[in-house]
């Protein structure tokens, strides 16, 4: 399968090796993000800038994308500044904010569903409520949000019962 479809070979730079496009790259996401999700986000800060320039990029595009999706949905205004980037961003572990309050902490060994449950909950406690807002955070459907809490409510009420 491999070689039908690899018939012609582009070769794509990482983004770290192509930073100068940086700029034009986020007016572009941050346009779509902002037409997506109905925000007026425009532009960065040039402290955003900064941070983006300074930054190796190991998801490329992707976790560029990511990024400016999430600050998109945090921002109100039409600049998006360093308080709606992710805590987490630039960090390579989640030990750094584990003294967050918008944060979640897992220890080794927490099966991934329990992780799961773990940040939903809490994404839906900083948004009060609000499951709307909480999927678009989260980057998934209001009905896979509903779905899960369904399945979560049905696993507290199996394990108050003593059924597990």
């Amino acid at each position: 399968m491999y070689y039908r479809l690899n018939v012609f070979n582009i070769h794509m730079p990482p983004l770290r090796d192509h930073k100068e496009d940086l700029p034009e790259l986020v007016e572009h996401l941050l346009a779509d993000m902002s037409r997506k999700h109905e925000r007026k986000a425009a532009m960065v800060t040039d402290e955003v800038m900064k941070t983006f320039q300074n930054y190796n990029w190991p998801g490329n595009i992707r976790e560029l994308r990511n990024t400016l999706e999430r600050a998109t949905i945090a921002c109100d205004g039409k600049v998006v500044e360093p308080c709606h980037l992710s805590p987490a961003f630039g960090s390579m572990g989640i030990h750094s904010a584990a003294s967050d309050a918008n944060s979640v902490r897992v220890g080794v060994g927490t099966t991934v569903g329990e992780a799961e449950r773990l940040l939903i909950l809490k994404t839906l406690e900083s948004t009060n409520n609000n499951k709307t807002r909480a999927a678009e955070i989260l980057g998934i459907s209001l009905k896979t949000l509903h779905n899960k809490l369904k399945e979560y409510g049905a696993s507290i009420g199996a394990a108050a019962d003593g059924n597990g």
